[in-house]
């Protein structure tokens, strides 16, 4: 039975929450259980964001998650937060362009992506989300890069359709990356 519980967590104005909403427009596309909860500080930009997704092929009892079967990691205050908490077997993915430290941990599978570098070779910083997400998605399978890539399409404003084909770009830097 799927059921994963992730965390993505980084500042306000990285496209954390985006990312996260991706991940559960994908799940419901591909008729899984999924909660989808935002959490940030009061800036709109530079503040914490951090949003927890469950995806189940089961009803999901409770949308809290304590410890994480994977954090996607967008800056250091966030490493510092959730990578002790994520389960032991679970995934910790790292923006390692933003976070230079390592985890110490042997006991998860770690992914160190450096989603920023990528995202400004790709042309936009903005889209190292896209990055994240892809990478989450190439190596774990929790739903597919066509499910994401259709939410993509349907989910961005029309303000930035002009990202449309960077961040599908973005997107699939990121499957490659956590492919290995």
């Amino acid at each position: 039975m799927k059921h994963e519980d992730i965390i993505f967590a980084g500042f306000g104005g990285q496209g954390v929450l985006f990312a996260g909403q991706l991940l559960s427009y994908a799940g419901m596309a591909e008729n899984l259980h999924v909660t989808w909860i935002p959490s940030y500080g009061p800036e709109m930009r530079g503040g914490t964001a951090n949003c927890t997704v469950i995806l189940s092929e089961e009803e999901i009892g409770a949308p809290i998650i304590r410890n994480p079967t994977i954090a996607v990691i967008f800056n250091i205050p966030s490493m510092e937060k959730y990578e002790p908490l994520v389960k032991p077997g679970g995934w910790l993915l790292v923006n390692s362009s933003l976070v230079p430290t390592s985890s110490e941990r042997t006991d998860i599978r770690i992914l160190y992506i450096p989603a920023s570098d990528i995202a400004t070779e790709l042309g936009n910083p903005r889209i190292a989300n896209m990055v994240m997400l892809g990478a989450l998605v190439g190596a774990t399978d929790l739903v597919s890069l066509e499910a994401v890539t259709r939410q993509l399409e349907e989910h961005l404003s029309q303000r930035q359709r002009k990202w449309l084909e960077p961040n599908i770009a973005a997107l699939k830097k990121g499957v490659e990356l956590g492919r290995g």
